[in-house]
């Protein structure tokens, strides 16, 4: 098991990768971010993208995906999230781009009142050329070990 105390300033961690499909842009935009250059791979050519694009927020979903799946593998003891501090959308994430996520862990600090810890960590989602598509500073909450606990 993973616990606050066991995470550390400055390490850095590959969470996993996912190769975005055509099909999966249009499903997500048409449920949830309805614009033409996220649904409609003609009408997107004519925009400034020049083409169908995912948008921002199926990427950051992925990122959460392969968050989750990285912290299931290693039986860390996650919280839940408090927020997000930044979140940038840098490139355009087309059909078949290969997104890898790389995690940074900026800043710890245990709750005052909880027996929980704070986890800053910048995300950043690159696409195979190593381009960042996506960067996103936030807060996870990891569950502190019991007095005593070795």
């Amino acid at each position: 098991m993973r616990y606050f105390e066991d995470v550390r300033v400055g390490e850095t961690d590959v969470l996993g990768s996912h190769t975005v499909t055509e099909p999966e842009i249009i499903a997500f935009a048409r449920k949830y971010d309805p614009q033409p250059f996220h649904t409609d791979p003609a009408a997107a050519r004519g925009t400034i993208f020049g083409g169908l694009i995912a948008s921002g927020w199926h990427t950051c979903a992925i990122m959460m995906r392969l968050s989750v799946e990285s912290a299931r593998r290693k039986e860390a003891m996650t919280t839940g999230s408090p927020g997000v501090d930044s979140c940038r959308w840098l490139k355009p994430v087309r059909p078949g781009d290969t997104l890898t996520v790389r995690a940074e862990v900026l800043e710890t600090w245990p709750s005052r009142t909880k027996p929980i810890g704070f986890v800053r960590s910048r995300m950043e989602a690159l696409n195979q050329r190593g381009e960042v598509a996506l960067s996103l500073v936030g807060i996870s909450m990891y569950r502190r070990r019991q007095e005593g606990a070795a």
